[in-house]
């Protein structure tokens, strides 16, 4: 969902972000190795985060709010969706702009765009981390998550490859009577009856389908 505002995948970058592989920067192991390199790497993320912009897309979900109840269940770490006006998101896989104690996970900051260093500790005196879920770690959200699938009258997946999981289980969730549209440039290989593809980027996309669902909203 974010590649058009600039932030690029994981999986377009052939497996890099920014040049690092992923067990190099964003996994438990790695922390423990070397947390000033993390630290860097998630500094720079966090500073390309914010200072991209939302694009259509985003804010077509935004606007779909005025006629319906959007719940947004997202793996992007970036804030885009609030920053076009979204009220309901859930960060299954953490957000850019928190960081978290190493020691009391519940101790979470908002930090926007500024760096953390080594030496930034929270009150207890414990380094502070990225709050993101790493690979290797629980994604504690995703129970929520899933119950929300569950409760699903109209299901979206934009711009997901639907190769990373628990994430890309959550459509195993959603009624079998609730439609699900996927839009993404690349679409990937689901077999599920009532299933509705739009092979397009996700701002086309969700032009396209917010012109059916409420074209009395629509902007385009």
């Amino acid at each position: 969902m974010s590649a058009e505002s600039g932030i690029p995948t994981f999986r377009d970058a052939g497996g890099l972000w920014e040049g690092h592989r992923v067990e190099a920067v964003a996994s438990p192991e790695a922390w423990a190795r070397d947390p000033g390199r993390v630290l860097r790497f998630y500094n720079l993320r966090r500073e390309a985060a914010w200072q991209a912009q939302p694009h259509l897309g985003h804010h077509i979900l935004a606007r779909l709010e005025a006629a319906f109840r959007v719940v947004i269940l997202t793996q992007n770490v970036d804030a885009l969706h609030e920053r076009a006006g979204s009220s309901q998101v859930l960060h299954l896989h953490g957000e850019l702009s928190k960081v978290r104690s190493t020691l009391n996970p519940r101790y979470i900051q908002e930090v926007g765009g500024a760096a953390i260093q080594l030496g930034d500790t929270c009150p207890q005196g414990a380094q502070l981390r990225p709050h993101i879920v790493w690979f290797g770690e629980d994604v504690p959200l995703y129970p929520q998550a899933a119950k929300l699938a569950s409760q699903a009258d109209l299901f979206l997946v934009v711009g997901t490859s639907l190769q990373v999981y628990p994430a890309a289980g959550l459509i195993d969730y959603v009624p079998a009577h609730s439609p699900i549209w996927l839009i993404d440039q690349k679409v990937p290989a689901v077999s599920r009856k009532g299933l509705r593809v739009l092979e397009t980027s996700a701002s086309e996309g969700l032009s396209l389908l917010a012109k059916q669902l409420a074209p009395e909203l629509y902007v385009g």
